[in-house]
């Protein structure tokens, strides 16, 4: 079927054939919630209904923007409610990203744009949580302190580990390389004890906390259990809260700068 004659109306099963062909679903490093577990499966449906709406691929990316820039200004309110709310719209965000490349497949309307505004909302929302996050643990917009300075420090340092993948693609470009592939041979480090390393990190993922699902989540669970303890008179109400806080700061950190030595190891530049 060519693309001036796809219906504005398909069917999920003509959607899903042109839409998540297998090099999108099978992405080693983009799937990870989006294709190996059920927001793939979900976007679809919301693709199929806002097809005929005639938004473009780039409104829905604007969209996914702006609901990751609200699920961390709500994540700034002191309250659980507001933990829980930010989770939930951090999982509508990727399933709206899902969607945006869906619309751009379907019509044929991929776009150097629409990359750039995907970029964009990431580099954003997720750097946005951890700032979000420590003003949440100082009590609100009316009472910035120390915590928000720790919640801002880890947003830079999660600034950096984007913008190092990142560069890898500018470097290339710029050596006039063609883009590289996310294959284990060519992203995985020469260094057999890296590699050794990066394979153990396999039963403790700590590089993924700083995703915006991921975050919005752990965040949830530290407030959750942090209520529990402190209804039992264990810890100091928020306490827990506290220490993902503080404890967020060096694992970003060193989030950073593996994924740095991983890369000026790897063979991305060859």
């Amino acid at each position: 079927m060519s693309e001036q004659a796809r219906p504005a109306r398909p069917s999920i099963e003509e959607l899903r054939a042109v839409a998540q062909p297998p090099s999108v679903v099978g992405r080693r490093n983009s799937e990870h919630w989006a294709g190996t577990l059920y927001l793939r499966r979900m976007s679809l449906y919301f693709t199929r209904a806002v097809l005929p709406t005639g938004i473009s691929a780039n409104g829905v990316t604007w969209l996914m923007i702006a609901i990751g820039i609200i699920g961390a200004a709500v994540l700034m309110i002191p309250s659980w409610w507001a933990i829980l709310a930010c989770a939930i719209l951090m999982q509508l965000q990727i399933l709206v990203d899902c969607s945006d490349g869906e619309v751009a497949r379907w019509r044929g309307t991929s776009s150097p744009m629409g990359v750039y505004l995907d970029r964009v909302g990431h580099y954003v929302t997720e750097a946005a949580l951890p700032i979000a996050l420590g003003i949440h643990v100082d009590g609100g917009l009316g009472s910035i302190g120390g915590w928000t300075v720790v919640g801002a420090l880890t947003g830079c340092l999660v600034l950096l580990k984007k913008s190092f993948g990142d560069l890898v693609f500018v470097a290339r470009h710029y050596a006039g390389l063609p883009k590289t592939d996310e294959s284990v041979e060519v992203t995985g480090s020469r260094s057999s004890g890296l590699r050794s390393a990066r394979s153990l990190l396999r039963f403790f993922p700590f590089f993924r906390a700083f995703v915006a699902i991921e975050f919005s989540l752990i965040t949830l669970v530290a407030a959750t259990f942090g209520l529990v303890l402190a209804s039992l008179g264990v810890v100091a109400d928020g306490e827990v809260l506290r220490w993902w806080t503080l404890a967020a700061l060096p694992l970003a950190l060193a989030t950073a700068a593996g994924f740095l030595l991983m890369i000026v190891t790897s063979r991305r530049f060859d």
